[in-house]
């Protein structure tokens, strides 16, 4: 971690500090992930077949797992998990089951009744990362707000291992969120059966989850095209920033740091101390703690990209985390909760030195699918909404359009747009005769 000095910096250097790492391999993977979609969407199954040999090293003969090897998972699972999981499960549906759009309905003017009428995605697609580190949390994090939404088909991507084979926990986890159909098909070639469809896989109307830049690139591009998918956010590699001063233990900061860290060597961790004394403490524990990571090498990757910047003051660090919108920020000091109302820019907020953000990556009940990148500045994360689209509707009658009809015409004229104002005019006039 490099560690630097904010007031020190010129604006430029500010910038580009706070700059994703990421931005250039994006550019590099295009291509490939170009030629993946193309292949996709003229082959279909058989180009899905092929790249899971070729990336996975199996041959899936049939894509979608069947009833019966989805049933099996619970005895692969043991009751350890299956209890956490269902712990998890019930915590995300209780924070879940108070959002969503809500329908209603609003006379304008007497005789002129608008509504908006609340309705799920038809067909959504949940794509679930398996390489390095099975996410089966993502199962619920996904499976659990499109459950509450009531989407009608769920169609949920994961990679398998080489025989062809799902974590179990994977598949335990969708069964609890009632999602039956999963196909053992991962990476862009997965994103791209679920944005054009197969012979197996529906096309999705949304796609959703997290996964390496192939997986990203892949959503993003085929969200782009015309007709394409929508998708649940822009993202990429996950990133954590830290707020630390003197009442912080310089060994949570530390284990904070490397909980994101050992995602992903393209990850980004980011720690602002109003010390350098403190930051220097935390960056000594975070060298002591790898030393017992077992997986001390993607960390150490992500940590080469990353930061430790002292501020003059907690009011100053918190500016500075706006600015950078990261996809979550830990507060860890005592009396953190006064910064509530001042965090405009992030994806998820963990208060206080006792909330690490473990707890919303499993189990305290928020969701863990964020935005990346600085897209927190304009984007939240996953909730059951993003599982809906609202349609509006409006009904006149016969009063309501003579009471409304004059203010239209009169604007439509003003745009010079002659057949909106005669589509008014004309049944006026009927109206009158």
């Amino acid at each position: 971690m490099r560690k630097l000095v904010w007031k020190d910096l010129s604006e430029a250097e500010k910038r580009g500090v706070l700059r994703r790492p990421a931005a250039e391999r994006a550019l590099e993977a295009e291509g490939a992930v170009r030629v993946i979609l193309d292949d996709v969407r003229v082959r279909g199954d058989d180009a899905l077949r092929d790249y899971t040999k070729k990336f996975d090293g199996y041959d899936p003969q049939k894509l979608f797992l069947s009833e019966a090897e989805i049933d099996a998972a619970e005895d692969g699972v043991g009751s350890d998990l299956a209890a956490a999981i269902h712990t998890a499960y019930a915590n995300i549906r209780a924070f879940h089951a108070g959002q969503g759009y809500k329908s209603y309905e609003v006379e304008t003017m007497p005789g002129l009744t608008c509504a908006r009428v609340a309705t799920a995605i038809q067909t959504v697609g949940l794509y679930i990362p398996g390489g390095t580190a099975p996410l089966f949390s993502t199962v619920l994090m996904l499976g659990v707000p499109s459950q509450i939404a009531g989407c009608p088909r769920r169609v949920l991507c994961t990679p398998a291992n080489k025989k062809g084979e799902v974590h179990p926990a994977i598949l335990y986890a969708a069964r609890l969120c009632g999602i039956t159909e999963i196909a053992r098909v991962g990476g862009a070639q997965a994103i791209a059966a679920l944005a054009y469809g197969t012979e197996s896989i529906p096309a999705a109307d949304k796609i959703f989850g997290p996964g390496n830049i192939y997986v990203t690139l892949a959503k993003s591009m085929a969200a782009q095209e015309a007709g394409g998918p929508a998708i649940d956010m822009p993202a990429g590699p996950s990133e954590v920033l830290v707020i630390v001063d003197e009442s912080t233990p310089a060994r949570y900061a530390a284990a904070d740091l490397l909980s994101q860290a050992e995602h992903d060597v393209s990850s980004q961790v980011v720690l602002v101390a109003i010390s350098a004394k403190q930051a220097d403490a935390v960056m000594k524990e975070v060298e002591v703690q790898l030393a017992s990571l077992p997986r001390a090498k993607i960390a150490r990757g992500a940590l080469a990209n990353s930061l430790a910047l002292v501020a003059d003051s907690l009011d100053e660090a918190v500016a500075i985390s706006n600015r950078y919108a990261p996809e979550h920020l830990i507060l860890c000091f005592e009396g953190a909760e006064k910064y509530r109302g001042r965090v405009t820019n992030a994806g998820s907020v963990f208060c206080g030195p006792y909330t690490p953000e473990s707890l919303g990556d499993y189990a305290s009940g928020t969701n863990h699918v964020l935005p990346t990148s600085a897209a927190a500045r304009a984007y939240g994360g996953v909730g059951v909404e993003s599982f809906q689209k609202t349609i509006t509707w409006q009904t006149a009658s016969k009063a309501g359009l003579a009471a409304i009809g004059p203010a239209v015409i009169t604007m439509a004229g003003a745009e010079t747009l002659e057949a909106h104002a005669r589509a008014v005019d004309l049944r006026l006039k009927e109206n009158k005769s």
